[in-house]
């Protein structure tokens, strides 16, 4: 019988590059969402689930505000404001600096609108020393009255039990959302996906892989247990072709090589890997493709 008595939903928001994904898969307790220090690295609403003790803790990590400059870009966004105000509680994600950015402002004047209970999750804090965190405390504090702040390290795990404490206040009394050994609800293929796109963010410089999308064509699993997946990396221009797959394929198979490691440990499994690359010029403005990439509004 279920021990989960309450559920908390939590929207975790921020800019880019706050740690939103890192704070998501280490209160999750294993990777749901992928990690890179590229801006922009979240494109969608991912759902991390942590059942502890009475509480099932719902964590949807979205993706980082910023000025759009595509369809694309606007369908982020669009995800971010759509979360914050259907929620049990906000989690507003900053840097210990001690000014508030054009995101933060958007983010806490939404906040507002939709009267959200919010917590602030001050991040990074093994960062700079401790007295220095009193004046970003204190910028925040004039901007907004948060429900309370939490100055954590989403890399050390540093204060996580204390957010969890501050989370559990607003969870709702009612059965589990989700079954309780489940961490996500991405299914495994869209998983598979997210992990070549992380490669492809950490192994290439610039705009290429902002401009990449990654579909699973093929996905089987053999008698004795591997598990067969061919994946197509499509990229916006035929010269980024050239550099995600390199010179005598160099680039293409680190890709899936270190893809294919995160795999294995994912599924608990052996994976044979294959990747193809293909160009669609322009899908980030075409709303068609979009859809086909699995961003659209739901």
């Amino acid at each position: 019988m279920s021990e989960i008595t309450k559920t908390a939903v939590v929207s975790v928001v921020g800019r880019p590059n706050v740690g939103k994904s890192t704070l998501t898969n280490k209160l999750v307790g294993q990777k749901v969402a992928i990690v890179s220090s590229k801006p922009q690295t979240t494109r969608t609403r991912i759902t991390g689930v942590l059942s502890r003790g009475e509480t099932q803790y719902v964590l949807l990590d979205t993706p980082g505000l910023h000025k759009p400059r595509s369809r694309l870009g606007d369908y982020m966004c669009k995800v971010v404001t759509d979360t914050v105000g259907e929620v049990d509680v906000a989690a507003l994600v900053v840097e210990p600096i001690a000014s508030i950015g054009p995101a933060e402002e958007s983010l806490i004047e939404q906040i507002k609108r939709n009267h959200m209970p919010a917590i602030l999750v001050i991040n990074k804090i093994d960062t700079l020393p401790k007295e220095e965190l009193l004046a970003v405390i204190a910028v925040y504090a004039a901007a907004h009255e948060f429900a309370a702040v939490v100055p954590v390290s989403a890399r050390t795990g540093e204060g996580l039990d204390e957010l969890l404490g501050e989370i559990d206040k607003y969870a709702i009394e009612g059965p589990p959302l989700f079954p309780e050994d489940m961490v996500s609800d991405q299914p495994e293929r869209q998983l598979a996906a997210e992990i070549v796109r992380e490669k492809l963010l950490r192994l290439l410089d610039r705009e290429v892989p902002h401009g990449t999308a990654v579909g699973i064509e093929h996905w089987s699993e053999r008698e004795d247990g591997l598990i067969e997946i061919g994946a197509t990396i499509y990229c916006e221009k035929a010269s980024h072709k050239g550099i995600i797959i390199g010179k005598q394929g160099k680039m293409l198979r680190e890709v899936g090589q270190q893809a294919r490691a995160d795999m294995e440990r994912m599924l608990d499994a052996k994976v044979y890997l294959t990747l193809w690359v293909k160009v669609k010029e322009g899908w980030r403005n075409n709303q068609y493709q979009m859809r086909n990439f699995g961003y659209e509004d739901s």
